[in-house]
C-alpha cells in the first residue's frame, strides 16, 4: 500500500508546513498530501477557513493579507507556505497531492503546475483532488494530463462511477464509510482506492485485507515500518 503523508507528517510536525512535508519525505512517505486555498491572488497551503486551530492568530483568513498570514506562527516557528514553496521543497522526490479547499484555488493552481512543468516537472508529479467535483471537471477539461483524485466522505449510490466519469485516477474515501463493494467497484473501473485518514496498525491490517491501494496517514513512519 502506498503511504501518503497527510498534510506532511501531521502527527509529528505542524500540518501543511515545510517542516512537516520534509519530515514525511524523510520518514519514507511515497507521496505527500497538502491543502490549498487562494488568497490575495496567491495559493497558500492551509486547511481551514480560520487560523486559530493551526496558528497563533485569531480570525478568518480573509481578515489578513498574505504578508500578515506569513507573520503568524504555524507551529514550532513554522510559517504558512505557498504552493510553489512546497513544490520547490519536494523537488520531484515524491508526487504531490494538492487538495483544493476552495473554488478560487483551481485556476491559479493550474497555472502553478504548468509553470513547474515548463521548468522540467511532469504532470504526473502532481495529483489534484477535491470534494468539489466540478472543479476537477473544469481542471481536466483545461489540462487532461493532470491526474485527479475524486474525494468523497461517503459511499455514493453509483459507487465509483462518479470518479470514473471525472476521468480520475483514484477515488479517495473516508475510512469510516467504506465497504468492500465500493473498493471492488473502483478496481473494476480501473481506479486506485486511497483511504483517509488512517493512523493505527489494526486499521492498516484491516484495509490491506480489503485490498486498498494506499492510505493517507498522519504518521508515515508508523505505516512504513508496519508495511516493510
Amino acid at each position: 500500500m502506498l503511504c501518503i503523508g497527510h498534510r506532511g507528517a501531521r502527527g509529528l510536525s505542524p500540518e501543511n508546513t515545510l517542516a512537516s512535508v520534509e519530515l514525511a519525505i524523510t520518514q519514507g512517505a511515497d507521496a505527500i498530501e497538502i491543502d490549498v486555498r487562494e488568497h490575495d491572488q496567491q495559493v497558500i497551503v492551509f486547511h481551514d477557513e480560520r487560523v486559530e486551530r493551526t496558528t497563533n492568530g485569531q480570525g478568518y483568513l480573509t481578515d489578513f493579507s498574505v504578508e500578515q498570514l506569513r507573520q503568524l506562527d504555524a507551529g514550532s516557528g513554522q510559517k504558512i507556505p505557498t504552493l510553489p514553496e512546497v513544490i520547490q521543497l519536494i523537488n520531484r522526490r515524491v508526487p504531490l497531492n494538492i487538495e483544493l479547499k476552495d473554488h478560487q484555488s483551481v485556476a491559479p493552481t493550474l497555472i502553478i503546475i504548468e509553470e513547474f512543468v515548463a521548468r522540467g516537472w511532469r504532470y504526473d508529479d502532481f495529483v489534484v483532488s477535491s470534494f468539489f467535483h466540478p472543479l476537477l471537471q473544469w481542471l481536466k477539461a483545461k489540462q487532461p494530463l493532470i491526474p485527479i483524485g475524486a474525494l468523497s466522505a461517503g459511499v455514493m449510490t453509483d459507487l465509483a462511477l462518479f470518479a470514473q466519469q471525472l476521468s480520475a485516477v483514484s477515488i479517495n474515501l473516508c475510512h469510516d464509510s467504506i465497504n468492500q463493494e465500493i473498493i471492488d467497484d473502483a478496481h473494476q473501473r480501473g481506479l486506485k482506492v486511497y483511504i483517509y485518514t488512517v493512523n493505527e496498525v489494526h486499521e492498516f491490517e484491516k484495509l490491506r485485507a480489503m485490498a486498498v491501494d494506499g492510505l493517507f496517514t498522519d504518521y508515515p513512519q508508523r505505516l512504513i515500518q508496519w508495511r516493510d
